[in-house]
């Protein structure tokens, strides 16, 4: 079995999570920019930040023989901060650079006019860099949100067909099929999707433009939420083939819209500008 999580905050984890996902069957993730769980106080803070999701996560992920690529954005809850809104003025310079398959996380915390600016602006870096779009749906009143979304998503200059709505569940899940985008769920331990319920939306609604994700990061979350759900999907009576295309192809074909992704892992130095993931080593 071989499993693509498309949303998965590789910084905040250790290594033991990269060798887990591998034996899980884990070949290739994509980590979006997101909230550092504390307030940034200067745009250069996100600026080092990028860097680490270009150079010394892919570095870490190919050790464990995964392919690592990221999404790059002021995120939504960011957005709100006036010290933090300069990043949009640094953001063409990284969204040039080959590991960059998307703009995100992009879209709405608060639903606040902050937010409705920055993601209107971010939306057109996507067109202008010819990049697909991730898009963070609001974890509170997530229909409102939505569709406060996909209001700002059309009229943008990306198609709809080139954005990633993220964080649906059942209760958005229909609305944004019908608008058009790729669908994404978070599989959480505790909120957000589990297994079960990814499994009925499954069954409902189908396995078109739908991308599962772990969305692990530095809370309680579970980095082998993917290769759960695909477990469950066999044992319901789903193919191979549908567990194939919800992990793996479907976010090759939506990733691969940016032209720039790249699945082979080619082989790595020992170190990364002088630095090991090993400790006690050179």
């Amino acid at each position: 079995m071989r499993i693509f999580d498309p949303h998965i905050h590789m910084t905040s984890r250790t290594t033991d999570d990269y060798q887990a996902m591998h034996a899980a069957g884990v070949r290739a993730v994509v980590e979006p920019a997101f909230w550092l769980g504390q307030p940034r106080t200067s745009p250069a803070s996100f600026l080092d930040y990028f860097d680490s999701l270009l150079g010394w996560e892919p570095f870490r992920a190919a050790q464990y023989g995964i392919a690592h690529h990221c999404t790059l954005a002021l995120n939504p809850k960011e957005a709100n901060d006036p010290r933090c809104l300069p990043v949009l003025d640094e953001l063409p310079r990284y969204l040039v650079k080959d590991q960059v398959v998307a703009v995100g996380e992009i879209g709405y915390d608060s639903m606040t006019p902050a937010e409705d600016t920055a993601l209107a602006a971010q939306l057109q870096l996507a067109a202008d860099h010819q990049l697909p779009a991730l898009v963070h749906t609001p974890h509170r009143d997530k229909l409102a949100g939505l569709r406060r979304t996909l209001d700002v998503v059309r009229e943008s200059a990306l198609p709809t067909d080139r954005v990633l709505v993220d964080h649906l569940n059942e209760t958005t899940v229909k609305e944004a099929k019908d608008s058009g985008c790729w669908l994404g769920f978070s599989v959480y331990p505790d909120t957000k999707m589990d297994e079960e319920r990814m499994v009925a939306i499954l069954r409902t609604y189908g396995p078109e433009q739908v991308l599962v994700n772990s969305a692990a990061d530095w809370g309680r979350s579970d980095p082998l939420k993917t290769r759960k759900v695909a477990d469950l999907m066999l044992a319901e009576g789903f193919t191979e083939d549908d567990v194939d295309r919800v992990l793996w192809r479907n976010p090759v074909a939506f990733y691969g819209l940016s032209g720039r992704l790249d699945l082979d892992i080619a082989a790595t130095e020992a170190t990364h500008e002088g630095n090991s993931i090993l400790r006690g080593g050179a």
